[in-house]
């Protein structure tokens, strides 16, 4: 090649190739196609010595030599730099080089690739930058230290200086370059230190020594140019050879298609026949790859369905613990409601004077709504489930206003507040319908209304707003004077557990009612409207259709009736160990003139069970030593068939199936009506009897 004899290099290399290839060598390979890729480079086909660099850099990958990518790489940067003129992509592969000769701490390659960096970044106008590179190649050029990058060194130290206006180091830089470049014939050096120190004397105003070196330069540019036209001769000759060899391919290529196609007719049968086979052959390879998946997915899918059987049974359990934990909280909180009902109904009979007391009345209002609430909240599931049903009982509308009224009037002085009712006369006296869901939507809503209102009212607006047959059709409106709530809150407030910050205030509460709200009154078959401004108030409105069939509400009236009134006197058993509970039977029960012996554990009323004969047993279900179911069954081993009645504070639905088996005859849940308790001693003893 460095004789221009480069046709046979390429032979050469070629055949060095081919050697390689048949070695397995990447490494060998990879210096092959770079001796390639750099004899097009000085035939200039630098497309094609690109291409040849790059599938060396490939082999240099498989083989893990990073010294010759180095080289590669800088190589690849030079045709760039001085044949493409593309600066920036050159000192882009300058830099991979670098990367790679200091990972291997290569000190000669980092010096030559850096005086190459050095040269682009002085075209570049990038002194500073170009300087720091050229420092480094300064002090370590002993690492390569050769007449061409030593005459290189020191044309681009004489640029350096040249640009810090160093004149005396610069123009004895650029001396030395001139004198190694005549020394070893470094024609294009020693062309570029001319040019270069002509610039260096324009700059500082010598123009005859600028001149003389520009003339200096023209001969030594003339002498390259002369070279690079032999050069170029041969390098035509070259191509012209190329040429014709390729032309010679193409004929023999021809020749060999049309043997092809001869071929091609006496091959199709074995051909056909190894497409079958392979055909075969992929088949069964897909047919083993589908069991071998198939078999894959079976273990996938076994060991998914374990993990989800795992989980079915965690959430399982998580959804009994649940249970049991509303169970155990709906009991808790029945148990002392049944005291402050009876204790309340106690005060009423015994204290006549309080019988139209609104303070009493309020006080027993309160109670049934808190235990309605309870059973609300802590089964708000069965109400999104649909599962709660309402009510048909008789009420005066009117009533059931004023007992709302009166039982947040505390809430109402507490905030300076006034509740004005404003009762349509056209309405029905007597309504069928769930009065306790209508108390809970209300007393949701004026609460609410009062908490966020101050020295201001709260109005309640029933009005009839159009008759279907016997169903009347009440619209209910619940008005505020107070802050009102922002526009882009009004789409949350219906949902569980949200609270709207409308002031500084901290307002309690669970964030449950106007959920609650609505979720009865879709039992209702009713929606909610919602109007408010900040400032200005707020206003709930619904509409609910109630029957006022005379005939039913008759019939409804008649049902609840019971007739007290008897001649016999029952001896009822009492199985109790709450002190106040027992308390509160003990007053129904003499009220009743019944006789009662109150026991406090289920081996004691089996003990008196024995001594004494009862017409009922009155049996609590959670009590300590044994409880109430077991001690029914106990009872009912030893014969005894009277009545066992069930009272208890957890939900009849949780205990109906096991009070049945255990063999008890009815259910009565705390708190419970007095008058629902004596009718059903009453029914169960005639049974009996």
């Amino acid at each position: 090649m460095f004789k221009s004899n480069y046709k046979q290099s390429l032979s050469l290399s070629f055949k060095a190739l081919n050697n390689a290839l048949e070695l397995n060598d990447n490494k060998l390979i990879s210096l092959a196609y770079n001796s390639i890729a750099v004899t097009y480079e000085e035939i200039l086909e630098e497309d094609k010595a690109l291409d040849y660099y790059k599938k060396a850099i490939f082999h240099t990958d498989k083989a893990g030599n990073d010294t010759l990518k180095i080289w590669f790489y800088n190589n690849i940067g030079n045709i760039y730099l001085y044949r493409k003129n593309q600066i920036d992509k050159g000192i882009e592969y300058y830099d991979k080089s670098l990367a790679y000769s200091q990972k291997i701490k290569d000190t000669g390659a980092i010096v030559l690739t850096k005086m190459n960096k050095s040269w682009a970044l002085f075209q570049k106008k990038k002194n500073v930058q170009a300087i720091e590179n050229l420092d480094y190649a300064e002090k370590y050029i002993e690492h390569i230290l050769y007449p061409d990058t030593e005459t290189y060194l020191n044309l681009l130290l004489g640029i350096k200086f040249n640009y810090l206006k160093n004149n005396e180091k610069a123009g004895f830089y650029f001396n030395e370059a001139i004198k190694l470049g005549k020394k070893n014939n470094l024609d294009d050096y020693l062309s570029d230190a001319y040019e270069q120190y002509a610039n260096h004397f324009f700059a500082i105003g010598d123009y005859k020594n600028a001149y003389l070196n520009l003339d200096n330069h023209a001969e030594v540019k003339d002498r390259v140019i002369n070279s690079e036209k032999v050069k170029n001769n041969q390098i035509v000759a070259l191509k012209a050879e190329l040429d014709q060899s390729k032309k010679e391919i193409q004929k023999i290529a021809k020749e060999n298609r049309l043997q092809t196609e001869n071929l091609k007719k006496t091959k199709i049968i074995v051909i056909l026949i190894l497409v079958f086979l392979l055909l075969l052959m992929f088949i069964l390879y897909v047919l083993y790859r589908n069991n071998i998946f198939r078999k894959k997915v079976n273990d996938y899918l076994e060991d998914k369905n374990i993990e989800l059987n795992i989980a079915k049974e965690k959430a399982e359990e998580a959804s009994k613990l649940k249970t049991q934990f509303i169970s155990t909280i709906s009991h808790e909180l029945r148990t002392p409601l049944y005291g402050v009902v009876g204790i309340t109904n106690m005060l009423s009979d015994e204290h006549k004077e309080l019988a139209d007391s609104p303070h009493l009345n309020s006080l027993k209002f309160s109670a049934r709504y808190l235990l309605s609430l309870v059973n609300d909240l802590l089964q708000i599931n069965k109400i999104e489930e649909n599962r709660v049903v309402l009510e048909n009982l008789t009420m005066n509308i009117t009533d059931e206003i004023k007992m709302v009224s009166n039982s947040l009037s505390y809430i109402a002085s507490r905030n300076n507040n006034k509740i004005v009712t404003q009762i349509d006369s056209k309405i029905p006296e007597y309504l069928v319908g769930d009065k306790l869901r209508l108390s809970q939507i209300l007393m949701n809503l004026v609460s609410n209304g009062l908490k966020f209102t101050q020295d201001g009212e709260v109005r309640i607006i029933v009005n009839l707003e159009r008759n279907e047959k016997s169903i009347c059709f009440i619209n209910f409106a619940v008005e505020d004077t107070g802050m009102g709530i922002a526009e882009k809150d009004l789409g949350k407030i219906f949902d569980k557990f949200v609270q709207i910050d409308r002031k500084e205030d901290d307002y309690q509460g669970a964030g449950l009612g106007l959920s609650i709200v609505k979720k009865l009154l879709t039992l209702f078959g009713s929606e909610i409207s919602v109007e408010s401004k900040e400032g200005h108030g707020t206003k709930f409105a619904f509409t609910i259709g109630f029957d006022s069939d005379i005939s039913k509400v008759n019939e409804i009236i008649n049902n609840i009736q019971v007739d007290l009134s008897t001649d016999q006197v029952y001896k009822v058993l009492v199985v109790e160990d709450n002190k106040i509970n027992q308390m509160v039977t003990r007053k129904i029960m003499e009220k009743n003139n019944f006789k009662i012996i109150i026991v406090d554990d289920g081996y004691a009323a089996i003990e008196a069970l024995n001594k004494e004969s009862f017409d009922v047993v009155l049996m609590d279900i959670n009590m300590p030593l044994i409880n109430g179911f077991d001690t029914t069954r106990l009872i009912r081993k030893k014969g005894i068939t009277i009545p066992i009645v069930a009272l208890t504070a957890f939900a009849k639905d949780e205990i109906t199936e096991e009070a049945i088996s255990s063999g008890m005859n009815d259910i009565l849940v705390k708190p419970f009506e007095p008058a629902k308790l004596i009718q059903c001693i009453k029914t169960l003893v005639k049974k009996t009897s």
